[in-house]
């Protein structure tokens, strides 16, 4: 399936690069390559499909849902939030209810090559090839202003917004950090940035979402009240708490402390107050 991938995970990837937004290909690649072409070309003719992600599936009330896995370090439900009820429905996790600790144990006893393999990390479909080497060769470089955002002094430069994400520290090259990346002016091709670890700039309380779809059913309908949830706005192992209301059909999630880094690209995941059932995700505008 790679021309498909290509065709879908890596040009989002692109397109949401070159509109100064964060992507998030590995959540693309579940929706779209994973559970979706290969249920297209091949998964229909089963009636189920087993992956190795650390995620679950709970049964209630005559339908199922996607849930968090025992190894919350390593649950993979963020992964997933964009996935649809007929995708989880067919899903089944062996390892979702086992540490990575058990599985690496199980690996090592059943002679597994993979058993000590280190986690994988980074983005997937780039390999060994540099992120910002892969940019460069489909968006180039055209150089651009730093700026410190409470006084407007001109810091630096850079080669082009593109290379630069919401919250990043790294890379920067400016001294006298540590700096953070809090803003983006894609117009003017500014990067704005702020100084020390917890400056009022790098955080909010209110995320908004676009696009936001249910997992497996709407369970609120059309409330007009605020709802508590749990939520996650990047895989971490942590869940934030928090309220969510809903406008027309825009989400908003009201955070029950201040969150760092909110990048618009990327997606918010909702939870149940339990942080079990993982419910459903928009993108984060």
């Amino acid at each position: 399936m790679h021309e498909e991938y290509w065709e879908s995970v890596v040009r989002y990837t692109i397109d949401s690069v070159k509109r100064g937004l964060t992507p998030n290909p590995d959540m693309m690649c579940n929706k779209l390559i994973k559970f979706g072409v290969f249920e297209q070309r091949w998964g229909h003719q089963f009636d189920k499909i087993a992956t190795g992600h650390y995620a679950t599936t709970t049964e209630q009330d005559g339908l199922t849902w996607l849930s968090t896995a025992k190894d919350h370090i390593k649950d993979q439900t963020y992964f997933l939030g964009q996935i649809s009820y007929i995708q989880v429905s067919k899903l089944m996790f062996p390892i979702g209810n086992l540490l990575k600790s058990e599985v690496r144990a199980i690996a090592t006893r059943e002679k597994l090559p993979s058993a000590q393999r280190k986690d994988s990390q980074g983005i997937c479909f780039l390999g060994k090839v540099n992120y910002n080497d892969f940019i460069e060769r489909y968006l180039g470089k055209r150089e651009g202003l730093i700026v410190e955002k409470e006084s407007g002094n001109i810091l630096g430069k850079h080669q082009g917004f593109w290379f630069h994400t919401i919250g990043q520290r790294k890379g920067l090259g400016l001294s006298g950090g540590p700096w953070f990346v809090i803003k983006k002016d894609i117009a003017r091709n500014i990067v704005y940035v702020s100084k020390g670890y917890d400056t009022k700039q790098q955080y909010g309380e209110v995320v908004h979402l676009q696009g936001f779809e249910f997992i497996t059913k709407d369970i609120w309908g059309d409330f007009n009240d605020e709802k508590d949830i749990t939520f996650k706005i990047r895989h971490t192992p942590e869940f934030t708490s928090g309220k969510i209301s809903k406008i027309g059909e825009l989400y908003s999630i009201h955070s029950s402390e201040p969150i760092q880094g909110i990048a618009a690209g990327q997606f918010g995941v909702i939870y149940d107050k339990e942080k079990q059932l993982c419910l459903g995700s928009g993108m984060i505008c």
